[in-house]
């Protein structure tokens, strides 16, 4: 009898990781991206409640380099999306076609090319359920087509 109490004990333990791992897991999203103006998926959402710090992993499978069709995720309320892609152009790559120093801006990785990926970490206490977010591209002519919606929930 004490031998099952203790197997039950166990598995009772070993499924509370796994849920704890899944939880863990539902905190880092993964975006791929390739020689094409596309996000992978083109929709991402969080659950603020149980994501304190959210990674963003994004992949470039294609084959040019970042100078030619380099990609970024960047993340801003849908109403600040396209003025800081634009303003990000006059930046450069050198500066990941970001506006340095901008406050609109929640969250960004480098840009890369293909064969390479990048990661950003970041708060959800940066985010409000109640606002429309946006992820996008910033390389120069990207935004239009690449672009993307974050949905937060409480």
């Amino acid at each position: 009898m004490n031998r099952i109490k203790s197997y039950l004990t166990i598995i009772s333990t070993l499924l509370c990781l796994g849920i704890n791992s899944a939880k863990a897991q539902d905190c880092t999203l993964e975006i791929r991206v390739g020689d094409n103006l596309t996000f992978t998926p083109p929709q991402l959402s969080i659950s603020k409640s149980e994501c304190p710090t959210v990674t963003l992993n994004l992949t470039h499978l294609g084959n040019l380099p970042r100078n030619a069709m380099g990609h970024n995720w960047a993340l801003t309320l849908a109403e600040n999306a396209q003025s800081v892609a634009q303003a990000g152009w006059q930046s450069g790559l050198e500066n990941q076609y970001m506006p340095l120093d901008d406050e609109r801006i929640i969250a960004t990785t480098d840009i890369i090319g293909g064969g390479e990926s990048a990661s950003v970490v970041f708060a959800s206490s940066l985010l409000d359920a109640k606002e429309d977010y946006t992820f996008f591209c910033s390389f120069v002519g990207h935004f239009s087509l690449m672009k993307g919606v974050f949905t937060v929930n409480e």
